[in-house]
């Protein structure tokens, strides 16, 4: 499928998800089929502040042509910073797309009006992604939610505007802020979002395997889906198939060779405590493997924990 001028592959992406989608956990994913994969929620503002150097910033943006596309997310809600972000980080062509994020129900987020807080504001909304658009070197598209809450549905509308704006393609997660990740994710809204605009819209919600994509797809008109949660410890859900456990050991190890690589020993082992209780879900003797994981401080240790596993 297309973007605005950019070529893709496929049409089963890799959500953005703080924390979990760095350049090592792309390139996983990438290697399973990914077709385009987002960057961690990129503060505009916090970045325009960073001392040049700044080590937290210079890992945030860090891709490699390795990966395959790969889009910028950023969030806030001032449009001269937004813009003047999105400027200054696509312009050396590590990015094919600037994605502005609309949708975080995180309260530190939401409740500054940042993310899904802007589905409060539309006119704010439309202001920051008139901004972009106009600044940015690369196309525009926006991740939003259905709406704050059940009483308050915007996607519809605010959807028409944002497309009048010049964004190039929309992506719905089909649950409210309230919702949070709860409930079952509206399908139907992603089909009536895709009726009301022309541009290319991608659905997430409820999408735990290639199969869940398809129909996806197939149920609402929507042109891409993406998966988000599914994805965690799992890589091999791009490529529609279940792993063995023991690749699923071996593949946890490797994330954290690649994550030690890229943040250093200490860094990466706190980091991959999450991901290992991803990559042993369900199998036999996880609860244990978790708790001997989250003492473990050193690749050594890492791997001792995991060596009695399946």
């Amino acid at each position: 499928m297309n973007i605005a001028s950019v070529r893709l592959e496929g049409n089963v992406f890799l959500a953005p998800m703080a924390g979990v989608t760095d350049f090592p956990f792309r390139l996983l994913c990438r290697e399973m089929g990914c077709a385009l994969a987002f960057t961690e929620m990129v503060s505009a503002k916090g970045m325009l502040l960073a001392p040049p150097g700044n080590r937290a910033a210079r890992e945030l943006l860090l891709t490699s042509p390795q990966e395959g596309p790969v889009a910028l997310q950023l969030f806030g809600r001032e449009p001269q910073a937004m813009a003047e972000a999105a400027r200054r980080l696509a312009g050396d062509g590590r990015f094919c797309l600037v994605d502005l994020n609309m949708g975080c129900p995180a309260p530190k987020i939401a409740c500054s009006g940042e993310g899904s807080g802007l589905l409060r504001e539309p006119e704010l909304a439309v202001r920051v992604a008139e901004a972009v658009v106009r600044a940015s070197p690369v196309p525009v598209t926006v991740k939003l939610r259905t709406g704050w809450d059940g009483d308050s549905l915007v996607y519809e509308d605010l959807g028409r505007r944002l497309q009048d704006a010049g964004v190039s393609a929309l992506t719905l997660h089909a649950r409210t802020r309230r919702q949070f990740y709860a409930g079952r994710a509206d399908w139907d809204a992603i089909a009536r979002l895709k009726r009301a605009v022309s541009i290319p819209v991608i659905g997430n919600g409820d999408v735990t395997c290639l199969q869940d994509a398809r129909r996806m797809m197939e149920q609402t008109g929507c042109d891409a889906a993406m998966i988000g949660r599914a994805a965690m410890g799992n890589p091999w859900v791009f490529a529609g198939r279940e792993p063995s456990p023991r690749e699923r050991v071996e593949g946890a190890l490797r994330h954290a060779r690649m994550l030690m690589a890229f943040k250093g020993e200490a860094v990466a082992m706190r980091e991959m405590r999450g991901h290992v209780a991803c990559y042993v879900r369900g199998l036999h003797g996880a609860a244990r493997i978790r708790e001997r994981v989250n003492a473990a401080s050193t690749y050594a240790q890492l791997r001792q924990c995991l060596s009695g596993a399946p």
